[in-house]
Formats: structure tokens, sequence, C-alpha cells
């Protein structure tokens, strides 16, 4: 990758070993897809249940060359808990049950995102349109509950979009007049932004 790997868990502390599934589970899709730009993984701690116990979400944002995937995995409190390869992590009867439910949601989030790199080579390798580069826009407008905001496309249309859209987690960051580039497709109520992600400029001082 061009970018360093992202790695952020929210609600609970981080370990090694976290981190070198997350890793492992990266240097896959950088196998089928050498070309991947950058990728942040978030792991969260949804909420704990008496009889399921600990429920994970994990979200993947993975850039490339002219379009960004992202993966929103929620967690099941009815979904029965998954056979997983515990020689990977350690012996069977050593591997807590809260690790398991963490494993399982890190495995079903990478399996959509390995589907859906499918799918996007496919298209690139079928579809000259993906190499076209991403509309760019500005923001023109953003809500005071800090929720959404509104992009002025090239051609002065606007479109929507919400805060969980915008990559990096860089919605709080965002200010009017920011450039950014979009994903734009059709709404309930017009068009809106998939995935936003904020240009940044780089400024390099004088010699």
């Amino acid at each position: 990758m061009q970018e360093e790997l992202q790695i952020a868990c929210r609600n609970f502390d981080s370990s090694g070993w976290i981190e070198e599934r997350v890793r492992e589970e990266v240097a896959a899709l950088e196998r089928y897809y050498p070309r991947i730009i950058g990728c942040r993984v978030v792991l969260e701690l949804a909420h704990r249940h008496h009889q399921w116990g600990s429920r994970y979400r994990v979200r993947i944002e993975i850039e490339l060359p002219g379009e960004d995937i992202v993966v929103n995995h929620e967690p099941d409190l009815h979904a029965s808990l998954k056979d997983i390869d515990v020689e990977r992590l350690t012996r069977e009867s050593e591997v807590e049950p809260e690790r398991k439910h963490l494993v399982v949601a890190i495995d079903d989030a990478f399996e959509t995102a390995r589907r859906r790199l499918q799918d996007f080579a496919r298209r690139q390798r079928g579809d000259t349109k993906t190499h076209q580069a991403r509309p760019t826009g500005k923001v023109v407008r953003l809500d005071l509950a800090g929720e959404f905001g509104f992009i002025e496309a090239a051609d002065g249309h606007e479109v929507y979009f919400h805060r969980n859209s915008v990559l990096g987690d860089e919605f709080d960051r965002l200010e009017v007049g920011n450039e950014v580039t979009f994903s734009e497709e059709a709404g309930e109520k017009g068009p809106q932004a998939s995935t936003v992600r904020r240009i940044r400029k780089h400024h390099y001082a004088p010699a």
C-alpha cells in the first residue's frame, strides 16, 4: 500500500493479536489486488449482552484507484457463533469466548470486503469508466448538529452527505469551502454521496 495501514479500537483496549489478525486480512486483500492505496479499519465494541456476550462493529475503508470501498459490519444478537480456525490464534481450549466474537466480526467484514474488491477488479478490467477520476466538489453547507452537509459538484448541483459517509472519521474537521472527492448515488430525496474524502492540501515551506 502507498499509505500506512490504520487500525483503531473503540470502547475496548487493543492487543497484539488483534493488530496481527487485521494485518493478515489486509495482506490477503493486497495479494489479490496489489494496487490498494490505503486502508483504515475501525473495531468498535457495540454492546454486551448477558446471553450472547460481546458484539462488535467493524468498519473497513479501502482507498482504490478511482473508487473507495466502505464495509460496515453490524453485530447480530441472534446469529449463532460461526466455526472459526482457532489454530490461527492459539489452541482451542485457550480461546476466550469474547475473542471468538471479535474474530467472527473481523472475518465477516473482510469476507464482504473481498467480494466488493473482486467486483471492483472485474469492473476495472471490463469497464474503462472505472479509470476516470472521482468527481470533486466543495462543501457548501454543514448541519449545526454535526450530522450531515451538502457538496456543490463541479456542474453546480448539490449533493447531500451524512457524517458516516466521510472517510477517516473526518466529518468534524470539515469546513465550508473544503474541497472533497465523492461518489454520488441516487437517494430517496435526491442525489447523495456514499463516500466523501477530504482533499488535503500540502504546504511546502520555502527553501
